[in-house]
C-alpha cells in the first residue's frame, strides 16, 4: 500500500479554501528556511490519489452515523490530511488520521471497529471507522436520535475532547457545522473526487450561534482577548526583554488550542493563537508577561550563534509564542492562516524592535528539537518571512541589528564591522550580543571599530548599542556617528553600566544607502571599550 497523501481541497459555491496547494519553502530538520526547488508537477505527484467518499459511507452506513458529518469532522479537524501528529502540550496527546485520533479514543475506537490500533492510527479508512465506531457508541450512550444533524451536537463536543463552553460552541456549530451548512469538495490531483461534501439545508438549522462581544487584545487589536491564567512574570533586565518570535502549530484544531491554553489544569500557554482561515486570533497573554510554550533553555548553537549572552536561558523570559491551529505533519498552510500570521509577526516585531529574520523569528522545533517539530518541514519560511516584512511595509521598517561577528550579519542586505588587528574576540563577559564581543585598549590612536548599516530609504533612525559592563570599561567610550562620510555627532558612554541592555545613542536622519558607527578609542588611558553590537531601528 502507497503511504497517504492528502487530496487537493476545492472551494464549493463562496467557501474559499486556500489550503488547496503545497507551499514553495520547506523547513530543514534544524529549523532553517530552504527553497523548494521541485517544480509544481513534481511536488503534486507526491499527493497519492486517494477517493475516500466510499470509505466515508461504508463506516456511516456499518456504524449509523451520518456520513457528512463524518466529512465535516474530518475537514475541521485536518482538510482531509493522514497527520501523524506530535505532542505539543503535555496532557494532551498526539493526533492521528483524517479524524485527529488521541490517545485512549484513538485505542478505544480502533476496538469498537475491530481494526488493530496500528491500522486506526495509520490507514484512512481504519481510521474513518475508529472514529464512526466512537460516535455510535457515544451516540448509543445519549440514547440520542440519530436521524437528527443538530442532535449529535454533544457527541461530537465529546469526540473532540474540547471542555470550554464557549470554545465548544465555536468548534461545533461554526466549524464542523459550518462545513456542512457551506459544503466542500476535495479533488485528487488528476480532478476525480476524493471527498464530497454538499451544501446542507439541514444543517442550516443549526446556524452557527451569535458571537458575544469579546475585548480586543491586549497587545494587537485585531485579536480577541482570552486571558489565560498560565503564565509568569519576565526576569528584569536583558533576560526578560523580548528579543524572539516563536512560531509553533497546535497539532490541534484553533478552538481547541485555546481553550487548553486557557485551562488553568493544563499548565501552558502561549501569547497568540492564529485560526485556520485566519479569520480569527486569540491572544492569551500579554506580550509583557512570561507564556509557557517553550519547555527549553535556550541553545545557541541551534539558532546560529545568535543571542549567545542568553545561552542556558528559559525561552519563555525572552520570547512571544504564536500558535497556529494545524498540525507539523501537514502538507501545507492555508494562505489566509499565514497571512494573518505575518501581519501579527510583523506587528509584534515593530513595537518590541525584533529583527525579522529567521533567527528571530524562530521554529519551536528548531529550539527544542528533542521532543518538538513544529510548525514542521512545510511551514512555508521563506515566504512567511517575506510577508512579515511586507506587512510592515518595507525590510526599512524593521529594526537592524549588526552584531561583533559578521557570521551573525546579513552583511550585503543589512551591515557588517569592520576592526583592525588590535581588537580581540572575546565571549568572556556574560551579557554579550549574539556570540561575543571585541574589546581594545583605551590609546590615543585612530583605530575604531565600525558598524556600517544599510538603509533602502533615507529617513530618521535612532541607533542603540549593546555592551558587556565592568569597572575595566571606559567611563567616556566616544561613538561617532556617521550619515554617509558626513560626521553627525560623538556620544560619550559609561560602559562600567548599562551592560546587558540596548542604550539608546540617539537619533538623527540618516540617506539612503551605507552609514556608520564607530566606536573609538580615543579615550583615557588604562581601560578598554567594547565593541558589540549597534541596533538602528
Amino acid at each position: 500500500m502507497r503511504p497517504f497523501r492528502p487530496p487537493m481541497v476545492a472551494a464549493v459555491a463562496a467557501l474559499c479554501l486556500s489550503a488547496c496547494g503545497p507551499q514553495d519553502a520547506v523547513e530543514g530538520a534544524a529549523g532553517s528556511a530552504v527553497e523548494d526547488s521541485r517544480t509544481p508537477e513534481q511536488r503534486e505527484a507526491q499527493r497519492t490519489p486517494h477517493e475516500l467518499n466510499e470509505a466515508f459511507t461504508r463506516a456511516a452506513n456499518d456504524f449509523q452515523v451520518p456520513a457528512d458529518l463524518l466529512k465535516a469532522i474530518a475537514y475541521t479537524e485536518t482538510r482531509f490530511e493522514m497527520i501523524s501528529g506530535q505532542q505539543e502540550f503535555e496532557g494532551m496527546p498526539a493526533a492521528h488520521g483524517l479524524m485527529a485520533l488521541r490517545g485512549e479514543k484513538l485505542a478505544e475506537g480502533a476496538r469498537l471497529a475491530g481494526v488493530t490500533e496500528e491500522a486506526a492510527r495509520t490507514r484512512p479508512e481504519e481510521n474513518i471507522r475508529a472514529a464512526a465506531a466512537l460516535l455510535s457508541s457515544y451516540a448509543a450512550e445519549a440514547g440520542l436520535d440519530r436521524s437528527d444533524v443538530g442532535a449529535w451536537a454533544p457527541v461530537v463536543v465529546k469526540l473532540s475532547g474540547i471542555t470550554n463552553p464557549e470554545a465548544q460552541a465555536e468548534y461545533v456549530h461554526r466549524d464542523v457545522y459550518g462545513v456542512m451548512r457551506k459544503g466542500v469538495v476535495a479533488q485528487t490531483p488528476e480532478g476525480r473526487v476524493a471527498v464530497s461534501l454538499m451544501p446542507s439545508e439541514v444543517a442550516a438549522r443549526f446556524a452557527s450561534p451569535s458571537v458575544r462581544a469579546m475585548l480586543a487584545g491586549k497587545d494587537y487589536a485585531s485579536a480577541v482577548w482570552r486571558p489565560s491564567p498560565n503564565y509568569g512574570s519576565r526576569p528584569t533586565g536583558a533576560q526578560g526583554d523580548v528579543q524572539m518570535i516563536v512560531i509553533h502549530t497546535c497539532e490541534g484544531t484553533y478552538s481547541s488550542c485555546w481553550s487548553w491554553l486557557t485551562n488553568s489544569a493544563s499548565g501552558v500557554s502561549a501569547h497568540y493563537v492564529v485560526k485556520e482561515d485566519g479569520g480569527e486570533i486569540s491572544q492569551l497573554v500579554s506580550e509583557a508577561d512570561r507564556g509557557w510554550h517553550v519547555g527549553a533553555s535556550y541553545d545557541p548553537s541551534l539558532n546560529g550563534g545568535t543571542l549567545g549572552s542568553l545561552k542556558d536561558v528559559s525561552v519563555n523570559h525572552f520570547s512571544v509564542g504564536i500558535e497556529h491551529g494545524g498540525s507539523a505533519s501537514q502538507s501545507s498552510f492555508p494562505t489566509g492562516q499565514i497571512d494573518a500570521s505575518a501581519k501579527l509577526s510583523c506587528d509584534i516585531s515593530k513595537r518590541q524592535a525584533i529583527p525579522i529574520d529567521s533567527y528571530h523569528i524562530v521554529a519551536h522545533g528548531k529550539l527544542q528539537p528533542a521532543t518538538r517539530t513544529d510548525p514542521g518541514p512545510n511551514w512555508p519560511w521563506s515566504t512567511y518571512l517575506s510577508k512579515v516584512k511586507s506587512a510592515c511595509g518595507s525590510t526599512d521598517t524593521s529594526s537592524i541589528i549588526v552584531d561583533s561577528n559578521n557570521a551573525n550579519n546579513d552583511t550585503v542586505n543589512k551591515g557588517y564591522i569592520e576592526v583592525s588587528g588590535n581588537w580581540v574576540s572575546t565571549s568572556t563577559t556574560g551579557g554579550y550580543y549574539g556570540s561575543g564581543y571585541f574589546y581594545a585598549e583605551t590609546a590615543a590612536v585612530s583605530d575604531p571599530a565600525t558598524f556600517y548599516f544599510y538603509l533602502p530609504a533615507a529617513g530618521s533612525r535612532t541607533i542603540s548599542a549593546w555592551w558587556t559592563a565592568g569597572s575595566n570599561r571606559s567611563a567616556a567610550a566616544p561613538f561617532i556617528i556617521y550619515a554617509g562620510s558626513t560626521k553627525l555627532a560623538t556620544v560619550n558612554k559609561d560602559q562600567q553600566t548599562g551592560g546587558g541592555t540596548w542604550n539608546t545613542l540617539g537619533t538623527w536622519s540618516f540617506p539612503a544607502g551605507w552609514n556608520k558607527v564607530q566606536l573609538s578609542r580615543w579615550a583615557a588611558d588604562g581601560y578598554v571599550v567594547i565593541a558589540d553590537a549597534i541596533r538602528v531601528q
